[in-house]
């Protein structure tokens, strides 16, 4: 596994490398916001762990940028700033999880081991997934309906995604959240169901036959 770790605290980089190093894992290091987004944009990552508070371009902002050019990329931000504010701001960049300093070193590597795995579990897919008249094309992250192109956002196409993978299975509102969004369930919020809806909308509203159904009491499942 090779990790880019961006964070500008030289004492708390080297304590991270030294001990990702231990676990066998290949690892970089840069030291601000710019030097970050240079080896983001040419190399392959794993796993990309972000400092906020950094020199030049802050951690929020590499983030979206990671993201613009690679929506799976996993990305750990791991800061001081702990307010549910901040959390907002990272999760809104994109992150794929957020880790508050301090921290438990083996709690960064399980995180760590957690993202790639789920990483490399939709790396594994078809190239093409298809119900029916729908189809979503991850190398061209591309997805289209009877013949016709459809526009999604980077939130609804992971969704979309996830749910053409387990077609047929009913998958829950907290299999969404931390699936997809990789977040705890908070079971007073409606943001998984105004996403199934955006993404109704989008892929059956004007189509034959429904292929997005809601299961009352369990979830929804794609199915024709």
């Amino acid at each position: 596994m090779k990790l880019l770790l961006v964070e500008d605290e030289v004492s708390v980089a080297s304590f991270i490398r030294k001990g990702v190093e231990s676990e066998g894992y290949e690892i970089e290091v840069a030291y601000d916001g710019l030097m970050g987004q240079r080896l983001v944009d040419q190399n392959p990552y794993d796993v990309i762990i972000l400092d906020v508070n950094l020199p030049h371009l802050n951690g929020f902002e590499l983030c979206a940028h990671i993201k613009r050019g690679a929506p799976r990329q996993p990305v750990l931000m791991l800061t001081a700033l702990d307010s549910l504010a901040d959390k907002e701001s990272g999760f809104g960049a994109g992150a794929d999880d957020y880790l508050v300093k301090p921290f438990e070193f083996r709690e960064l590597i399980l995180r760590v081991k957690a993202l790639a795995r789920r990483n490399s579990a939709f790396t594994g897919l078809k190239t093409v997934l298809k119900l029916a008249d729908l189809e979503l094309d991850t190398e061209g992250r591309r997805v289209t309906r009877a013949g016709q192109y459809i526009e999604l956002t980077a939130r609804e196409y992971a969704l979309l995604e996830y749910l053409l993978v387990n077609q047929g299975r009913i998958v829950s509102r907290v299999d969404i959240a931390e699936k997809v969004w990789d977040l705890h369930f908070d079971t007073n919020t409606n943001v998984i169901d105004v996403y199934i809806n955006y993404l109704r909308k989008k892929i059956d509203k004007n189509f034959e036959p429904k292929l997005l159904h809601t299961v009352v009491g369990m979830g929804y499942v794609l199915r024709e």
